[in-house]
């Protein structure tokens, strides 16, 4: 597929690190998000954050909530409001699966991250989570600590 003359690629890789701390990633999932111009062309300028984000289902569509896209700083009056709800775009098929996998106590849905595909379009990693506890917590601490000791070590030698 030929590339657009002028259009230069983005690289745009927004990750929320907090999530892969806090929850154990059970399922992944790709989804497309219904964004306004202002909002595109502010996460094409990497000015967006996935922290406290997560995502519901709400009348068999699925939705994120708290996503902050910072205002686009060559917007007027069309600008769009920073942390509104957005829909995702998913299949029917996986919209119902997460409805009925979150029913269970203990799961939720929350996103990874948020990239822009080869077409320009954004997109969002979401995973199905089960929440840690505090010890799985240390104990994920403490595995990131010995590898990167072993790092230390093999790099010395």
């Amino acid at each position: 597929m030929a590339a657009k003359k002028g259009l230069k690629k983005a690289n745009i890789n927004i990750k929320n690190k907090r999530a892969e701390f806090d929850y154990f990633v059970l399922d992944r999932y790709t989804a497309g998000i219904v964004l306004t111009g202002t909002e595109i062309k502010s996460i094409r300028a990497g000015k967006a954050g996935l922290v406290d984000t997560f995502c519901y289902i709400h009348n068999h569509e699925m939705w994120v909530k708290n996503m902050y896209i910072a205002e686009y700083e060559f917007g007027s009056f069309g600008n769009h409001a920073t942390r509104r709800d957005r829909k995702l775009l998913l299949n029917r098929k996986e919209i119902l699966n997460l409805e009925n996998e979150t029913k269970s106590p203990g799961l939720t849905i929350v996103p990874l991250r948020l990239y822009i595909d080869e077409n320009g379009r954004a997109k969002l990693v979401i995973a199905l989570c089960k929440g840690k506890k505090d010890y799985d917590k240390r104990a994920t601490l403490r595995d990131k600590d010995d590898r990167r000791e072993m790092d230390r070590a093999i790099k010395r030698y």
